[in-house]
């Protein structure tokens, strides 16, 4: 039997993404907008109502929820490893990645407009 989840307030997660969108000006601060989108994504997992006390706890709970699964899943690890990531390593291309599947899956909590 699915849950049903609790409706978010989409105005502050709009803001916030875009805030953290400015961060992908430069190479030099792409981690803080891969930081900044996760912990978006954890707040709305919360707020949804998914159980678990980390981040990862909660996607392996909203998993069947997630239409881009394995881009949320790239960007979460792609998150836990750039603090020991050199910023002159990371490639664009994952960035954006990671970004698009945190966008989609921020789209299917509902935190952001489709």
């Amino acid at each position: 039997m699915r849950l049903l989840r609790r409706r978010i307030k989409t105005k502050k997660f709009q803001q916030r993404w875009h805030d953290l969108q400015k961060h992908c000006a430069t190479r030099k601060t792409w981690p803080e907008a891969v930081i900044a989108a996760d912990d978006l994504l954890c707040e709305a997992l919360k707020k949804s109502g998914y159980k678990g006390k980390t981040t990862g706890e909660r996607l392996v709970a909203a998993q069947h929820d997630l239409s881009a699964n394995e881009e949320v899943w790239f960007g979460h690890k792609l998150r836990n490893k750039i603090t020991d990531t050199d910023v002159r390593k990371l490639k664009k291309q994952d960035i954006l990645e990671a970004l698009a599947g945190f966008r989609q899956a921020l789209r299917d909590l509902g935190a952001l407009e489709q």
